[in-house]
């Protein structure tokens, strides 16, 4: 995982542990990642650390949506994905 990814996924971590402590039940969060090449398929390793790091902590991704946008910087990727507590 690069520095970016790890600072990411530490991110999704810290405030998915925060939610759970708060009691939350549902959780709703964004991912971002850029797309260096739309036309190819290919893993999403920094998505799927991030989504890691939301369910170790105690959270289980329900559904997802994606959307493709371009910026002045290139094309970026967006995961909406919903997250349940997992039952204890």
């Amino acid at each position: 995982m690069g520095f970016i990814n790890n600072a990411k996924a530490e991110t999704a971590g810290k405030e998915a542990r925060e939610a759970y402590a708060r009691g939350d039940y549902v959780l709703v969060y964004k991912f971002i990642e850029a797309n260096t090449n739309s036309k190819s398929t290919a893993p999403m390793t920094g998505i799927a650390d991030q989504i890691t790091a939301v369910e170790s902590a105690g959270w289980m991704l329900q559904n997802m949506a994606a959307a493709e946008g371009k910026t002045l910087g290139g094309e970026r990727i967006a995961l909406v994905c919903l997250f349940r507590r997992r039952n204890q």
